[in-house]
């Protein structure tokens, strides 16, 4: 059995594109919708311990979004119709705060360059590649990936790169899906302002926590051999919650694979994984920093 079998086949009716399963992803994203609406509509009558707590699981929720819902939904689009699915991105654009798009296409180039070192032209392929800013063919540190990230790749320039690639509907797309979310934030402004300046430094929070988890799925990954370009987590509560994410060396080797089938493709590549040496830790990819393998390597690369 080869890994392409793990591969589920496309519906041919119905409304889920690959399997009723599906419909808990797309359930949690609405519930994450609804979650940022009440947080502002209930702002005015919440403690400050409340609404700090509000905050903090606002941040949570970007990066949990961004990393489980969001990114199975653009391997594997959830719906058999494209105005489906062309709604759903629209609703999770509202949900992250950004076009579900773009980073769509910022993802894929991921998935092309696999967090690739810089080449001859002293670039990479993959815009998100720990080694784009690092020196020396080393990642750069884990404070300014996840402190700068957010302020390297602006939606104009992900428009250019789409337009570049004649993929002019995906580009006007994501303009719209960038308008909605920002005639979305104008509505509950107008519900209560106040509350929606209390959540900006918590989104950039939720911006920060996603590519912390981006920097720890690749360190101690090997971007030269296709098996072991990711770092996986089999931490049972953080797959369960995040929709497997933390298979994440399997996902870079079979991205085509749906999100429910990933444990299955582990169990067939154990042995090829082990002999390749992929890279695993124990906690989830968030909480990277506290594996061991992790403290020993960046105090190598110090030293």
């Amino acid at each position: 059995m080869t890994p392409q079998d793990f591969r589920l086949a496309k519906r041919a009716k119905g409304l889920m594109a690959w399997t009723a399963w599906d419909l808990v992803p797309v359930a949690a994203a609405l519930a994450h919708l609804a979650f940022v609406v009440w947080i502002v509509v209930g702002s005015a009558n919440r403690p400050w311990w409340g609404q700090l707590i509000c905050g903090l699981l606002y941040a949570l929720a970007i990066s949990w979004n961004v990393n489980g819902v969001a990114h199975n939904f653009l391997h594997t689009p959830y719906f058999r119709a494209k105005a489906l699915n062309r709604a759903f991105s629209l609703l999770e654009s509202l949900a992250i705060g950004f076009s579900q798009t773009f980073y769509t296409w910022v993802h894929l180039r991921h998935h092309e360059g696999n967090s690739d070192r810089p080449g001859p032209d002293g670039s990479t392929r993959d815009w998100l590649s720990i080694y784009r800013h690092g020196q020396g063919g080393r990642p750069e540190s884990v404070w300014s990936y996840v402190f700068l990230g957010f302020f390297r790749d602006s939606g104009g320039s992900v428009y250019a790169a789409l337009k570049a690639r004649g993929r002019d509907d995906d580009a006007r797309w994501g303009r719209i899906e960038l308008a909605a979310v920002a005639a979305f934030v104008l509505a509950m402004a107008l519900i209560d302002w106040r509350a929606v300046l209390f959540l900006l430094p918590f989104y950039y929070l939720g911006e920060c926590l996603s590519q912390l988890n981006g920097y720890y799925e690749h360190f101690n990954g090997d971007p030269d051999t296709p098996i072991a370009w990711g770092v996986s987590s089999y931490d049972p509560l953080y797959n369960l919650t995040w929709f497997n994410n933390g298979h994440h060396a399997e996902h870079h080797f079979r991205p085509a694979v749906h999100w429910t089938r990933l444990p299955a493709l582990r169990r067939a590549l154990t042995e090829v994984q082990q002999a390749a040496g992929v890279h695993v830790i124990g906690p989830a990819h968030a909480l990277g920093f506290l594996a061991r393998s992790n403290r020993r390597a960046r105090r190598g690369a110090r030293s």
